[in-house]
């Protein structure tokens, strides 16, 4: 660690013995509300614990240290907030998405940041997010699923492959690349061990290939957002003026933002004494004119019993209809989602509405925790802290009101986290087994 320390007292200069005594201080920690499906007032007034506002996001907060199992609170089953260090929400800001942008996340396990674009997409427009390692692509795949985003696809491709195949058809790309972890080091002993210069110059040519990678993908005029949750000047303002020397078409511009420091005059900063735990991130601009694309369309007939139990669950069709069956399961594509795409190592694109079953269609937790209460046909309400909702997270059978019949979404504080099927004052728990709590 001597020559981190050397490297930080070289880049902080007279700040340093600040950021010496950030190590004896406790770590930041904090959450990002689902505006997709909660508000933070609901929040606030759903948690015992107080919530303060960070710097970096305005759906952001910090948590008390002394806050435990809040993976376990049924308000995180349903998707209410993302559990996030605060720094990480800055790059997203940055980016600047809106609602009907087609949004890639080039590096986006585990979710946070892929999560953040969702709720600010709106469920307009596309969200693209991709993860190299499959066992992390997995988890990216329930995060998104966990926190409703129905207009997103999760691929499992390199960078390079998928960008390629994908040439000029995004709006903003994010790269959040894997990095030596410097910001990581007062949670984690394991990232210290694993610092070394050599780790560090290897981090900034990965870095590199994959801002390479991100180019293919942007269209011209679009925004690209480069972020690191390191502090080395080689990962993050030297692979950058490498970048920018090697694209000209490319400039820095002002993202808005005033958290952090600045560096090479639009980029930021944070460091602990900043209220976060560390990142680096800076917005790209793209030269040239912003060009439309158009999309294939499904062209598959949907059987009527497909459409029937669609509407057997919820009301007007919440997800679209560009429904098309891949083996075993009913999918409902996105709005803008090509399906020329097919073939790029895809896990998801959009939601699954069910499985087919011999001769018979099973509901899916994915289309339930993408839906808004007011869409599901059949609702059982629960509150937060009943004893009911941690029984059905728990897996168990719970009673349901006798007039309930045939599936039911299960909602929480009037968030759906789930459903199950209702009978004779009964419901029979679908909870998916992997995500049970253990008592």
């Amino acid at each position: 660690m001597n020559e981190f320390l050397l490297r930080m007292k070289s880049l902080l200069g007279d700040e340093f013995p600040d950021y010496l005594t950030c190590y004896d201080a406790p770590r930041f920690r904090g959450l990002r509300v689902n505006t997709l499906k909660c508000t933070a007032d609901k929040l606030k007034n759903a948690l015992d614990f107080p919530l303060e506002p960070t710097p970096f996001c305005p759906d952001g907060f910090y948590i008390p240290q002394d806050i435990e199992g809040l993976g376990n609170h049924p308000l995180h089953h349903c998707g209410a907030f993302y559990i996030q260090e605060p720094s990480a929400t800055s790059a997203v800001e940055m980016l600047g998405v809106e609602p009907g942008d087609m949004v890639l996340d080039l590096c986006a396990a585990p979710g946070g940041k892929s999560t953040q674009i969702g709720a600010k997409l709106k469920g307009k427009g596309l969200l693209w997010s991709n993860e190299i390692v499959k066992s992390r692509a997995n988890i990216l795949l329930s995060n998104i699923e966990r926190m409703g985003i129905a207009n997103a696809v999760v691929s499992n491709a390199h960078p390079d492959t998928l960008c390629q195949a994908l040439f000029e058809q995004f709006d903003k790309v994010l790269t959040d690349a894997p990095c030596s972890g410097e910001g990581m080091f007062r949670k984690s002993d394991e990232a210290q061990a694993d610092w070394s210069a050599e780790h560090v110059k290897s981090c900034a040519e990965r870095q590199l290939h994959i801002l390479d990678s991100a180019d293919k993908a942007l269209k011209p005029g679009g925004v690209l957002v480069y972020s690191t949750c390191t502090f080395s000047r080689e990962e993050n303002e030297e692979v950058l003026t490498r970048f920018l020397s090697s694209h000209q078409n490319y400039e820095l511009e002002d993202s808005g933002v005033t958290f952090g420091r600045p560096s090479m005059n639009y980029a930021r900063r944070i460091f602990p004494m900043d209220g976060g735990e560390g990142h680096f991130a800076a917005r790209l601009r793209k030269h040239g004119e912003v060009h439309h694309i158009s999309f294939a369309e499904n062209k598959n007939k949907t059987e009527d019993r497909i459409l029937e139990f669609y509407d057997s669950l919820f009301l007007n069709r919440p997800f679209g209809e560009r429904i098309e069956i891949v083996k075993d399961k009913i999918i409902i594509l996105p709005e803008n989602y090509n399906t020329a795409w097919r073939g790029l190592n895809i896990l998801r694109a959009g939601v699954i509405l069910g499985e087919l079953v011999r001769n018979r269609i099973e509901p899916h937790h994915s289309a339930f925790m993408a839906a808004e209460l007011s869409q599901c046909v059949n609702v059982l309400p629960l509150k937060s802290d009943s004893a009911e909702i941690r029984a059905y997270l728990h897996g168990e059978e719970i009673a349901a009101p006798p007039e309930l019949k045939g599936y039911a979404a299960v909602c929480v504080d009037g968030m759906t986290t789930g459903f199950g099927k209702a009978s004779n004052g009964r419901l029979k728990n679908k909870y998916p087994k992997g995500l049970r709590t253990l008592k």
